[in-house]
């Protein structure tokens, strides 16, 4: 047997050498030029941010759909937030087709689960009512007329990032829903996208406060002749730590968020656990009619519910006071967390959440006749038309989301809100990582969010024989039980009676929309 001559494996090795060479040339050419590709596009935040790399998680991610049952976890056994919620969110956001194949993969069986009665004449596309606008405030000079019943929660500025307002306050514009400030005051970038406000007032008074910390009436009427702004809301609890106020590190306190908050720059932003001067539902009540006064807006409270016997003594209150004395609305937020940075005991195991909450707030102002008076507002986790759906027809007259929206920003739930080093740009002041964030395309999808949750909301409730979403209500619904069977859900939470003293309230105060 002949062996290769000695110049022909030489010349062997040196082709085999110089293909490396190309080879290897290639892929540094390819690194670069995607690299380039991923700085200058502004559709991808990770990739943006992490040039090349950053390809990686769109790999795994589509990889992950053929080997994670058998490797990791399941599209519903992620937490706070599964798989399969943050992949609607990410389609509806991204305006493509929602359906999904082969069946549910959410167990229908577990106790706790709510499941939609369908109706078997439902309702056709020709008899559906659009979406109704409902008033807020009819004893307010500027009452407000809230378009959408699906809206955008509290998230500070400050808490969140520059371009991450301004995608929001444009996204909310295009969808005709409202965007809420958060404690951490009202920013130009809230304003600059056109979209109706609600200003919240946390316990430090930011961006409304005086030198010592109070309420500041001349900044108040600075703040609401802007005709943008809606409505005000007081802050007496939240999700993420019921309480123990507002928590923003030093680092993430840059000095444009020092002025607007009025406080100084490059030191923690700690909020008092409550409003100090608010000892009582009473006080409670002079300083919201106090707000409304001034203002001449709607004024209501946000809480997270966990002793209840208070709202009662407050409904009473109202009643010895007069109706018009009553908050405009109750934002109930549920004690499962939040976006905020929280103390892991309070986030864990503090107030009740929603699924509880709502039902009990809407019928202790039921019973007083108050229900009709009073707007309910539901935050807490609620990112699907069915979480949305479910709390409509609990009590709810609109739902408010934080996350929901952050996930439509890009939001990978990478937990590291309070760190500064968000990776998509969406929570940080690190300017490099900001760049990953384009607010005018993220805009587009805040707004398709939001528009394909209330169109889906209506699916269901078309589903269900009734023309508008806000007809919902608990016979629409069954609650699985221990046993697996449902029952129904006003069976569960049956409506309380009108106490006879508060008829008159409740009729003079019927709700339309």
């Amino acid at each position: 047997m002949n062996m290769p001559s000695h110049d022909f494996v030489m010349g062997s090795l040196q082709l085999l050498s110089t293909l490396f060479v190309f080879a290897v040339g290639l892929g540094v050419l390819a690194v670069i030029v995607l690299f380039i590709i991923d700085v200058t596009q502004t559709k991808d935040a990770v990739r943006k941010n992490y040039p090349v790399l950053g390809r990686f998680r769109s790999l795994f991610s589509m990889l992950g759909e053929f080997f994670r049952q058998y490797f990791f976890a399941m599209d519903r056994e992620e937490m706070p937030f599964n798989r399969a919620e943050r992949e609607w969110v990410h389609r509806a956001a991204q305006n493509q087709d929602n359906t999904v194949a082969f069946g549910s993969t959410k167990s229908l069986t577990l106790p706790g689960t709510a499941i939609f009665v369908n109706c078997p004449f439902p309702t056709l596309d020709e008899d559906a009512i659009e979406m109704q606008p409902l008033e807020i405030g009819p004893y307010c000079k500027k009452p407000y007329n809230a378009p959408s019943f699906f809206n955008i929660s509290g998230m500070s500025y400050g808490a969140l990032s520059t371009p991450a307002v301004r995608a929001l306050s444009n996204g909310a514009r295009m969808a005709g829903c409202w965007m809420n400030t958060g404690e951490g005051g009202l920013s130009p970038y809230h304003l600059e996208g056109g979209c109706d406000i609600v200003m919240q007032i946390g316990t430090a008074k930011y961006g409304v406060r005086n030198e010592e910390g109070n309420l500041c009436d001349d900044k108040l009427k600075a703040i609401a002749a802007h005709e943008q702004v809606r409505m005000f809301e007081l802050k007496m609890s939240q999700g993420a730590k019921p309480g123990k106020g507002g928590i923003l590190p030093a680092i993430k306190v840059t000095p444009e968020i020092a002025k607007i908050r009025g406080i100084p720059a490059g030191k923690d932003s700690i909020s008092p656990n409550r409003h100090p001067e608010i000892d009582s539902g009473a006080d409670m009540l002079d300083m919201i009619n106090h707000i409304r006064d001034v203002t001449g807006k709607p004024t209501g409270f946000k809480a997270v519910i966990g002793s209840f016997v208070w709202l009662e003594t407050m409904c009473e209150e109202i009643h010895g006071r007069g109706i018009e004395s009553a908050p405009d609305f109750i934002t109930i937020d549920s004690g499962d967390g939040g976006t905020g940075a929280a103390p892991m005991p309070l986030m864990d195991n503090v107030g009740l959440v929603i699924k509880e909450s709502l039902p009990l707030v809407s019928d202790i102002l039921h019973k007083y006749g108050l229900r009709d008076r009073i707007r309910i507002i539901s935050s807490g986790k609620l990112i699907t038309p069915s979480e949305v759906a479910w709390a409509l027809a609990t009590g709810a007259d609109f739902v408010t989301s934080a996350r929901g929206f952050m996930f439509s920003l890009g939001c990978i739930q990478a937990l590291k809100c309070n760190k500064n080093t968000c990776p998509t740009g969406i929570t940080t002041h690190n300017a490099h990582l900001q760049k990953g964030l384009n607010p005018e395309n993220k805009a587009v999808k805040v707004a398709s969010y939001c528009k394909n949750m209330v169109h889906e909301v209506e699916v269901i409730s078309h589903s269900c024989g009734v023309e508008r979403s806000r007809l919902l209500g608990r016979r629409h619904i069954r609650i699985v039980q221990g046993n697996g069977k449902s029952v129904p859900m006003d069976e569960l939470f049956p409506r309380p009676e009108i106490l006879p003293e508060y008829r008159r309230f409740s009729e003079s105060t019927k709700k339309s929309g």
